[in-house]
């Protein structure tokens, strides 16, 4: 039966078998409906009438299965994010969505199916299989799972569902001491290190450590006091090995040009060489994020300082500038943020000590 054209078919009795997707079986592989006609151009005809009746009709008559929605949103969302995103979303839909949901079918998905995912992943989603995972990353995994059937609602027209999204407490992220700050302070001023002036760089500009993993000397503008984000650096983790990726800043407003103060400008002047590259390895390659976590982590035992996040070097430079007296739309433009109420809900934490310099400015007005 040789092939004349796509999924059209010669048959012993003379006639011509086109073939048209209409969907997937049990076990994910295509399903068809046959059409049969004595001339080619007859059987070209039945399928394209066939194929427009189906584009007309409601998903439930092609039975699209959640793991060819994700294919289709993925190939979708590769267009529009970053690289780093684009792994993000194709692991959880790998590692979490697809086992669980893939071969169902999206117009067979009840609210009920959705939360009791929920609650399992809840409860021993964990891939190791020691326990649940926290309700912020089943969070992220239900996003994702909107999205796909958010797809599907617009390209297929099938109804949506209303699962309920897991309560995830709000974490509280501090800030250094004053006395922790100091200490800190004093550590990266006197080791003489390039990789602990970049440490002491992000205590006073409120990079993330993506963005000064990817800061070059070009970057540093000594003439104007400033440096421009323009990249980040990341690791990411695909099919059980990584690769570091260096991409553009995490938004639009995360390009952005930030004032240095003159004192580590001077520092970071003596440090320059003209065959440097990047600021923390003078090389072509990027320092990681995970080097400057080992170091910074490294640094906060030998100074005696409780174990803190990287990141928390960012909401202590946010939280020092209000107290200096910044307002939050220069905060929040400093930090690369598009709103200035994500700067002022996330990054600004009052301390017991300006609670207390508050209270005594209020008087008796007797």
């Amino acid at each position: 039966m040789p092939r004349r054209g796509s999924n059209i078919y010669k048959r012993k009795d003379g006639r011509f078998e086109g073939r048209v997707p209409i969907g997937h079986k049990e076990d994910g592989s295509l399903k068809y409906k046959f059409v049969y006609a004595r001339t080619l151009s007859e059987v070209k005809e039945k399928m394209a009438q066939f194929q427009a009746v189906l584009q007309s009709q409601p998903v439930s008559a092609l039975k699209l299965t959640v793991a060819e929605a994700s294919r289709q949103w993925l190939s979708a969302a590769k267009l529009r994010v970053k690289p780093s995103s684009y792994v993000h979303y194709e692991n959880i839909i790998r590692n979490h969505i697809l086992p669980d949901l893939g071969t169902k079918y999206l117009t067979d998905m009840t609210t009920h199916q959705l939360n009791d995912f929920v609650y399992e992943k809840l409860q021993s989603g964990r891939l190791c299989g020691t326990g649940g995972l926290s309700a912020r990353f089943v969070q992220d995994i239900m996003r994702v799972y909107h999205s796909i059937e958010q797809y599907a609602v617009q390209e297929y027209h099938i109804h949506g569902t209303h699962f309920t999204m897991p309560k995830a407490e709000k974490k509280q992220l501090d800030v250094l001491s004053s006395e922790e700050r100091k200490k800190l302070e004093q550590y990266l001023l006197q080791t003489g290190l390039t990789i602990d002036l970049a440490i002491l760089l992000c205590l006073f500009t409120g990079l993330r450590v993506g963005e000064l993993c990817g800061l070059q000397w070009s970057d540093i503008d000594f003439e104007n006091g400033t440096l421009s984000v323009k990249r980040t650096v990341q690791r990411v983790y695909r099919n059980g090995s990584s690769e570091v990726l260096i991409g553009s800043p995490k938004s639009r407003t995360s390009v952005r040009t930030i004032p240095v103060p003159s004192f580590l400008l001077t520092l970071l002047k003596k440090k320059k060489r003209q065959d440097f590259l990047y600021l923390i390895t003078g090389k072509s390659k990027p320092a990681e994020p995970r080097t400057m976590q080992y170091r910074f982590q490294k640094i906060l035992k030998l100074c005696g300082i409780r174990k803190v996040p990287f990141h928390l070097l960012r909401h202590t430079y946010a939280t020092d500038c209000i107290a200096h007296g910044f307002d939050a739309k220069t905060l929040s433009e400093l930090l690369g943020h598009a709103d200035a109420s994500i700067t002022l809900n996330r990054y600004v934490h009052s301390s017991m000590q300006m609670k207390q310099e508050y209270v005594k400015r209020l008087k008796l007005t007797g």
